[in-house]
């Protein structure tokens, strides 16, 4: 990213997180329908790509409905966003009325247990308002990484906005982050974790929506190492303005093989967790990326 183009883009979340919660919330909602519906008009890179990604999930989809999931797609990321620049200025109250968290008794089980509970979730919905619940009705505090965006400026911006909201961030390079969340779930703390893209050397081969992608490796090694339990988590919109949460069943470390054997099954299973529900709500799983390693470049750019 050019100095000049990262000043713009900072200056653009500036303003976001600046003049968008100052808005009456119907004119915020209009203007982020309207931005998306513009967006995915034009058909560039991050819609084609979505589209390419909803076509795996819904393999019996023709044009004319992959067309309809893809701008369905960009609506429900745009709300992601718009719902992000006016966090800040919500009460308590409003984010407990935002969600529905179903089976939520898996985490607050394992939390009381004193084991230390890893939160595994996709790209669907809004991470970061599902995040604002554990720590505002839960009362919970928690540990996360973020991606080291450049310019500096910007990343400094996403962690002063979650670090607002309760959540401990770290980087995610640097190499020191998976000793803190380690120490953090021996002390029976909550890391939560977004895991459903890592095409980097060290990210672990599933099978997904029947072909090869690369998922992080490091729910499973940390569960692995402290004796955390693993849960995941998928979330949903469903046309209200309440977003739908399922905290899914631990995922069971395996009795016998290596780590890396175990890492991969307890991975693979993380990846079933996500597909059944990126399945169920394909609309808003934001993945405008490539996933999947068949839709790489020949060089390996990951994209």
């Amino acid at each position: 990213m050019s100095a000049l183009r990262g000043r713009i883009t900072d200056g653009l979340y500036g303003l976001g997180w600046g003049a968008v919660k100052k808005l009456p919330e119907p004119a915020a909602e209009a203007l982020f329908r309207t931005i998306a519906d513009r967006v995915w008009k034009r058909r560039g890179k991050s819609v084609l790509r979505l589209e390419s990604n909803l076509a795996r999930v819904v393999p019996d989809a023709g044009p004319e409905r992959l067309a309809e999931l893809s701008r369905a797609g960009m609506r429900s990321y745009m709300r992601y966003w718009m719902e992000s620049f006016r966090l800040p200025t919500w009460t308590p109250e409003r984010i407990r009325a935002s969600i529905d968290v179903k089976d939520a008794h898996f985490l607050t089980e394992g939390l009381d247990s004193g084991r230390g509970v890893v939160l595994a979730l996709p790209h669907l919905g809004n991470w970061d308002l599902a995040g604002a619940w554990v720590t505002t009705d839960l009362k919970v505090p928690f540990t996360t990484v973020a991606e080291r965006l450049k310019p500096e400026s910007l990343y400094e911006r996403f962690v002063a906005y979650r670090e607002g909201l309760g959540m401990e961030v770290l980087p995610h390079s640097g190499g020191s982050a998976f000793g803190t969340l380690a120490r953090r779930l021996r002390a029976g703390g909550l890391v939560c974790l977004v895991a459903d893209r890592d095409l980097s050397a060290s990210g672990v081969e599933v099978s997904f929506f029947g072909a090869t992608a690369r998922m992080p490796a490091g729910p499973a090694l940390l569960a692995q190492q402290t004796g955390a339990l693993l849960l995941p988590v998928t979330l949903w919109y469903d046309g209200t303005p309440v977003m739908g949460a399922r905290v899914h069943p631990a995922v069971e470390e395996p009795a016998e093989g290596t780590r890396a054997e175990k890492t991969a099954a307890m991975t693979q299973a993380l990846a079933d967790a996500f597909a059944g529900g990126i399945a169920d709500h394909p609309e808003d799983w934001h993945m405008l990326q490539r996933l999947w390693l068949d839709d790489l470049e020949p060089r390996g750019e990951s994209a």
